[in-house]
């Protein structure tokens, strides 16, 4: 190979990985990275903000499977790439974060928009490491990619000096080789203590979490619950793992004392958590008085944590360990060989058949109702009808969030995207233009709040210059309404929570986007169908939401 230069190289690094976008804004430091990409087969996605580049990088890795990466200068935009690359990390999302920096040889002192981004980004991510030079680019890229890859999975973070940037070098990529990193089987003496544990309880109820979407375990755990007739409910990131319409699945859990998942899972004697994420839903919520016998099946060794301390605690391939489960419980108790029959659990609970009705029976509860502003269960399952199973919905945070795991019905893993782990508001437009990009022929449908969408609305240019047809939902209160529900909550009154909003079809039109305000929940219907036949660009819809039910959010009582 000819010597090229520490930029040319760490571009050739990164198409080495199959890397397809990189999301970002170009800074003096990174010029030789933004000149390296001219010619790359990786396509560069100029971002309004550092922020939405980490957010896109977020929701890129989490659909696809791969590694999204970010880049950005040094100062200030690496400090804005932090909310998203710690978004990413604490929601178990493959990332690589690329920053710029000064010339090595100026590290040690003061110079303009010097800071030591490596330090700043440490507890941000799994690893992070400065270049310091250009023959060790290959060796960095190809362990950035694969720390990101292993679980659980997470952010990364290089930096690249100017100076490195243009040293030559003759050292080739390393070529990705397979799959990153072979899952473990299960060992099984430990499937033996499972198995014992769910054969001996009376009451077991499975809990889902985000690792089951990492490790695309969804095919085999929904075989596992339609062989066992085992109830079960997932976090808010699992959605779709086990289909809402299967009628043993309790749906979503991890609103505090607002599920009636919950009454659920108090009443189970065994829980067999399956890629449970305690960064998710406390476990206290669901084991404060210590009574749960508990399973742990994931990639990793559960965390510590005074209210999660499993009887059996499985660290392996998610998919292989419950096909071993499933093959041992099959072979003691199965109703004839081929079978497909429940064999634990042949009819379900009296109790849980009432949760579950009462779940729906909610959920539908409002799903007519003409009142105007529209009530959250209508605005829902109106977008929930008019969209199809594979289209994807990706949420923002506010109360539309708590809304939405609750009410919209998922029917496949990763169509409906929560941001559940650091939570940030600010999420949901840039993740669905990575979305888009990434599944250009899907539907793609924001859920946002007014105080969110103001956040990183100037992504809605770069969705306009890519011509990608999202359709952006806004629930408008003109207040944050989860800060103001909880402050009444708590102290019997609110302060400081609410604002004022542009005119939001001005400031579609303002953008070169299509805008729309709903004034009545007929037009609501007729407005988002008119936003589905968009071929090339964005959509906005505004509409006032009554947010006076939101109290049950907080404290939703099982009706005797």
């Amino acid at each position: 190979m000819m010597p090229i230069g520490g930029a040319e190289l760490l571009i050739r690094c990164l198409e080495a990985e199959g890397v397809e976008y990189i999301f970002g804004l170009p800074g003096e430091e990174t010029a030789d990275l933004m000149i390296s990409m001219l010619d790359s087969t990786a396509k560069f996605i100029l971002t309004r903000h550092e922020q939405s580049a980490a957010f896109m990088a977020d929701v890129y890795g989490r659909l696809t499977g791969k590694v999204g990466v970010c880049l950005a200068t040094l100062g200030p935009g690496a400090t804005n790439l932090t909310t998203g690359i710690a978004s990413a990390n604490m929601d178990r999302s493959r990332v690589l974060a690329i920053t710029g920096q000064i010339d090595s040889n100026m590290l040690h002192k003061e110079s303009h928009q010097n800071m030591d981004v490596i330090t700043m980004f440490k507890p941000i991510t799994k690893w992070n490491q400065s270049i310091r030079n250009g023959d060790n680019i290959p060796e960095i890229v190809r362990r950035a990619f694969k720390i990101a890859n292993e679980e659980k999975a997470g952010a990364t973070h290089i930096e690249l000096p100017q100076d490195v940037a243009k040293q030559q070098s003759s050292i080739m990529p390393i070529q990705k080789q397979g799959r990153d990193v072979l899952r473990s089987n299960p060992n099984k003496l430990v499937i033996d203590k499972a198995v014992k544990l769910i054969l001996k309880s009376r009451k077991r109820l499975i809990l889902v979490g985000n690792g089951c979407i990492r490790g695309n375990a969804s095919i085999h755990i929904r075989k596992f619950v339609e062989r066992t007739g085992i109830c079960s409910v997932n976090t808010f990131m699992a959605k779709g793992v086990i289909s809402d319409k299967w009628h043993r699945h309790l749906r979503t859990i991890g609103i505090k004392n607002a599920d009636h998942a919950l009454i659920a899972m108090k009443d189970a004697d065994l829980v067999i958590a399956i890629g449970y994420d305690l960064v998710e839903y406390n476990p206290k919520f669901w084991n404060g008085d210590f009574s749960k016998r508990i399973i742990h099946i994931d990639f990793t060794p559960a965390e510590v944590d005074t209210y999660y301390s499993p009887d059996v605690e499985i660290a392996a391939d998610i998919e292989l360990t419950i096909n071993a489960i499933l093959t041992q419980l099959q072979g003691g108790r199965a109703v004839g060989n081929n079978s497909s029959n429940c064999f634990l659990e042949k009819k379900m609970s009296r109790k849980y058949k009432r949760i579950k009705n009462e779940i729906v029976e909610r959920a539908y509860q409002y799903a007519e109702d003409s009142e105007y502003p529209i009530k959250p269960e209508r605005l829902i399952t109106d977008v929930r009808k008019l969209v199809d199973d594979y289209d994807i919905l990706i949420s923002d945070v506010g109360a539309h969030k708590l809304w939405i795991a609750k009410i919209y019905e998922t029917f496949h893993p990763n169509t409906c995207l929560i941001s559940n782990g650091f939570a940030s508001m600010g999420f949901a437009l840039p993740g669905a233009i990575a979305a888009q990009l990434a599944f250009p022929h899907r539907k793609i449908v924001v859920m946002c709040g007014d105080g969110g969408f103001l956040m990183n609305v100037q992504e809605l240019e770069t969705a306009v210059r890519l011509r990608l047809p999202l359709i952006v939902v806004i629930w408008c209160d003109r207040e944050y309404g989860v800060i103001s529900l909880k402050q009444i909550e708590e102290f019997g009154k609110k302060a400081f929570t609410e604002f004022n909003n542009p005119d939001f079809v001005k400031l579609a039109h303002s953008f070169g986007a299509i805008g729309y305000e709903a004034r009545s929940v007929r037009e609501f219907s007729y407005f988002f169908k008119k936003a589905k036949m968009s071929k090339h660009i964005p959509v906005i819809i505004s509409v006032d939401v009554d947010y006076s039910r939101n109290r049950i959010l907080l404290n939703d009582d099982f009706l005797e």
